[in-house]
């Protein structure tokens, strides 16, 4: 295992331990709302500084850039880390058993490590650029479709803008017709993880941050799939909107996004 790699590995279960005894007492959250729809607990910010006290320990002047405490320079500004301490934080809230830690490492802005920890189930999806993807030690490949029909596919709805449901609903209805079935599941991390992990065949979302995805588009491009924006470009990192899948699954949904 790369040496950054198993950091992020040791960072993750660090926050994942946090996550989970916050999980068990759920009536001493401290939610608070940071927007319409989207809210933050005590547990995200404590993960978040586990993850960062972690990583700082082997790497002291590496930057961050995490949800909940923004972006902090480091002198070895090549190299930074890109953390979503508690992706699915509804979910946690609800007691839904669905949410993960999500952990990326840019390396002179390009993806070089991607750890995604759900430690409900104890899954820890890892990725190192050129090594693949594994799940649990256990090599991982993406999905083969070669056409929508019959595949399970994977999206969200704009719930922090439902002025954009207008739009989105209409390309969902066109990809809903033409394939087997779709999934919303309240984790960008966890169904970008479940496309490298062949589980589902696609997953498209709009609305979103790098922190949500950053770990996944590593961990699918090592799985075998392709990751892009709505038109097709090959860096959504920043751009506000993914589709991941095969090849032929990502193309055929981009013809309905564009």
């Amino acid at each position: 295992m790369h040496p950054m790699l198993n950091i992020a590995v040791r960072a993750a279960r660090a926050a994942g331990s946090v996550i989970l005894r916050g999980f068990e007492n759920r009536d001493d959250l401290d939610t608070q709302s940071k927007g319409a729809n989207d809210y933050v607990t005590k547990i995200d910010k404590d993960a978040e500084k586990a993850i960062i006290s972690k990583i700082q320990q082997s790497y002291p002047n590496h930057s961050f850039l995490g949800e909940e405490s923004g972006e902090t320079e480091g002198s070895e500004s090549e190299y930074q880390w890109i953390i979503d301490p508690l992706d699915g934080t509804t979910n946690f809230i609800r007691g839904i058993p669905h949410f993960c830690v999500s952990i990326a490492l840019l390396h002179k802005g390009r993806l070089d490590q991607a750890v995604i920890f759900d430690p409900i189930r104890g899954e820890l999806f890892s990725a190192s650029r050129g090594q693949g993807a594994q799940l649990n030690g256990y090599r991982i490949r993406a999905s083969k479709a070669k056409d929508l029909n019959e595949t399970v596919l994977a999206t969200a709805f704009p719930f922090k803008d439902k002025k954009q449901f207008g739009e989105y609903a209409l390309s969902l209805n066109k990809i809903f017709h033409q394939c087997g079935d779709i999934r919303r599941s309240g984790s960008a991390a966890l169904d970008m993880a479940y496309v490298a992990a062949g589980r589902h065949d696609g997953y498209w979302e709009r609305g979103i941050k790098a922190w949500d995805i950053a770990a996944g588009e590593l961990l699918v491009r090592e799985a075998g799939g392709l990751v892009t924006d709505f038109k097709g470009g090959n860096d959504p990192l920043y751009k506000g909107e993914v589709v991941a899948g095969s090849v032929k699954v990502v193309q055929a949904l981009v013809k309905h996004l564009k």
